[in-house]
């Protein structure tokens, strides 16, 4: 590892721990030309995963665009920040784990769906409003009586 002061290659690790929840190992490190410490974080390096969109055009996977759709959802709900980060991150694993380097964003906006639906019934209305492009009061009322059916089917299961 190079050093950011002197650009010498020989330093020496003082320490290392898990970071990231344990998806990168940050390391504590000191050159041993001029004795500054630093710090340097090693991650997996993962495959690019293609998102091939309704128009059949592709691009690369953003993580940012699926914070900020789902972020614009759960707003004025009870996700916190760090639910919300903790969700987006769930989402991307998944998708890392079950694509072969590509999926359609259909698959991406059912995957959120799937499971907006399990964390907040406010947050999945709103997501699913845009998602699905909802024209009236009529798509709202279908929507709310599929959430308020598996409800009823829900707690028919528990009894």
């Amino acid at each position: 590892m190079q050093c950011p002061t002197c650009q010498n290659t020989d330093s020496r690790v003082l320490e290392s721990r898990s970071a990231d929840s344990g998806k990168s190992v940050r390391r504590r490190r000191e050159c041993l030309n001029c004795s500054f410490r630093f710090t340097t974080y090693e991650r997996v390096e993962t495959m690019p995963v293609s998102v091939i969109k309704k128009d059949g055009g592709r691009e690369l996977f953003d993580k940012q665009k699926l914070f900020t759709g789902i972020s614009r959802a759960c707003e004025k709900t009870n996700f916190s920040s760090e639910a919300i980060i903790n969700f987006v991150d769930g989402i991307e694993s998944q998708i890392v784990q079950d694509s072969n380097k590509d999926i359609k964003s259909s698959q991406i906006g059912e995957l959120i769906l799937k499971n907006l639906r399990k964390e907040n019934e406010v947050a999945y209305i709103r997501y699913a409003s845009v998602y699905r492009k909802f024209n009236g009061v009529k798509d709202f009322i279908s929507t709310l009586e599929s959430l308020k059916g598996s409800s009823k089917n829900q707690l028919a299961s528990i009894s």
